[in-house]
């Protein structure tokens, strides 16, 4: 999302700092590729119609800092997915095992939040938490008992990917998804 408040006619013009804090605020609202990846999913195999990265609540303060990653909206069947994505390709891990269990609790808890202040005119809501690679034992047993988070990690997470591959190597429209493009440039190579 790009805001421009004022263009100034020169850079005389332009107060110390402002040019860094313009940039610094419009890569840090771009989505990140792992957010690319859910979109794309939510937006070509769920057939979500409308796609955000990025989402804060209204209001500012602290709360309006709390994002949430990627919401996805189908209006034909009134469905809401709201997802958070953890890309850390080495594994999931925020400081300890319980720590991280801790912040995906406290992002599962804001997600609920969201969709009953901002969202309930949607009749399904769903909890997403996408991530490559989370290692087997303590945090998948405590991730599992989190009520009403739909865990698309490790294994299920490469399925989701496949399942896109398969559809970028059959269509060659542009989608408006970055991620998927690329996957579909990968499949049309040719010798």
């Amino acid at each position: 999302m790009l805001t421009v408040c004022r263009v100034f006619d020169s850079s005389s013009e332009c107060p110390d700092g402002l040019i860094a804090l313009c940039l610094e605020s419009l890569y840090s609202n771009m989505p990140e590729p792992g957010e690319y990846i859910v979109g794309a999913y939510l937006k070509l195999i769920l057939g979500c119609d409308i796609i955000d990265y990025n989402v804060r609540p209204p209001g500012g303060g602290l709360q309006g800092l709390e994002e949430l990653n990627v919401i996805g909206i189908n209006l034909n069947d009134s469905t809401v997915h709201i997802c958070e994505v953890t890309t850390h390709i080495t594994g999931l891990l925020y400081v300890s095992n319980s720590e991280t269990i801790a912040r995906i609790r406290k992002k599962h808890k804001r997600q609920r939040k969201y969709a009953s202040e901002y969202l309930g005119q949607f009749s399904q809501h769903h909890f997403m938490f996408w991530s490559p690679v989370v290692p087997r034992g303590y945090l998948t047993k405590h991730l599992d008992e989190i009520e009403g988070l739909e865990l698309i990690i490790t294994g299920e997470y490469k399925r989701r990917i496949k399942e896109l591959q398969m559809l970028a190597k059959k269509t060659t429209h542009n989608t408006g998804n970055q991620f998927f493009r690329m996957l579909q440039i990968m499949e049309h190579l040719r010798d």
